[in-house]
C-alpha cells in the first residue's frame, strides 16, 4: 500500500491538472483580492471553494475514468495489489491535494492580503470535511459513469460551471436573483460556498446546508459505489 502511494504520489506531481487545481484559485485570490476591503468575508470562502470543486470535479474523475479506460484497475484485480486499494490511495491523494490548494490560499490571504480568517475553526473544519465529501461523491458518480477519461473530463467541466454560476462563485451572490440562490443552496458546491460565507462572517453554518451536503456525499456516494465499473 504504501509503494503504491509513492507511486501515484510521483505521477500526481507530473500531473498538469494537480497544478491547474493549485494555481487558478490562487491566481483568482491574487488578482481580486488588491481590490477588496479589510476584513472582506467573500473572496477567501469562494476561492476555497473553487479549489474544491476543480480537484472533485475535473482531477478526481478524469483520474478514475482514465486508469479504467487504460485497464489499469482491471490488471490490478489479479495481482495482490486489489484495485480498491488503488482507489482508496487516489481519494487520500485528491484529498491532500485539496488541503493542500486549500492551506495554500488562507496562507495567502492572511499574510500577503491581510484577509480574514475565521474566528471558529471547529465549524469552518466541519463545513469544510462536509463540503468536500459531498463534491468528491459527485466526482465519484461521474467516474462511475463515464465511459473513458475524456467523458469524464467534459461531464465534470459540465457540471461545474452551472453548479459554480449557482453558488455565487461567478459573480456576487446579492447581485442573483433570489429564485437562482434558493436553487443553488440545494446544490452541494452551493450549500458549501454559503456555509463558508457564514462561517467567515461569524455566524454559525445553516443545519439545513449542513443537512443538504451530508446527504449528497452519503446518497451519491452509495450511487457511485453501485454503479462503478472496474473494467
Amino acid at each position: 500500500m504504501m509503494k503504491l502511494a509513492v507511486v501515484e504520489t510521483k505521477l500526481l506531481t507530473r500531473e498538469p491538472g494537480a497544478l491547474f487545481s493549485l494555481l487558478i484559485p490562487l491566481f483568482i485570490l491574487v488578482v481580486f483580492g488588491s481590490s477588496i476591503e479589510p476584513g472582506d468575508t467573500v473572496l477567501l470562502p469562494m476561492a476555497l471553494a473553487i479549489a474544491v470543486g476543480l480537484v472533485a470535479l475535473y482531477m478526481l474523475p478524469t483520474t478514475l475514468a482514465t486508469y479504467r479506460e487504460r485497464g489499469i484497475l482491471r490488471r490490478l484485480s489479479v495481482t495482490p495489489v486489489r484495485p480498491g486499494n488503488l482507489l482508496a490511495v487516489q481519494l487520500l491523494l485528491l484529498l491532500v491535494l485539496a488541503l493542500a490548494a486549500c492551506g495554500l490560499l488562507l496562507a495567502v490571504a492572511g499574510t500577503v492580503l491581510e484577509a480574514r480568517l475565521p474566528a471558529g475553526v471547529l465549524p469552518a473544519a466541519l463545513v469544510f470535511v462536509l463540503g468536500t465529501a459531498s463534491m468528491f461523491a459527485i466526482g465519484l458518480l461521474i467516474a462511475a459513469l463515464a465511459p473513458n477519461g475524456r467523458s469524464a473530463n467534459g461531464i465534470g467541466v459540465l457540471l461545474y460551471f452551472p453548479m459554480a454560476y449557482l453558488a455565487g462563485l461567478m459573480q456576487p451572490v446579492h447581485l442573483m436573483p433570489d429564485m437562482l440562490i434558493r436553487i443553488g443552496e440545494f446544490t452541494p458546491l452551493g450549500a458549501f460556498a454559503q456555509s463558508m460565507r457564514d462561517v467567515w462572517a461569524g455566524g454559525a453554518p445553516s443545519p439545513l446546508l449542513l443537512g443538504v451536503m451530508a446527504v449528497y456525499a452519503l446518497v451519491v456516494s452509495i450511487a457511485a459505489a453501485t454503479l462503478f465499473r472496474w473494467e
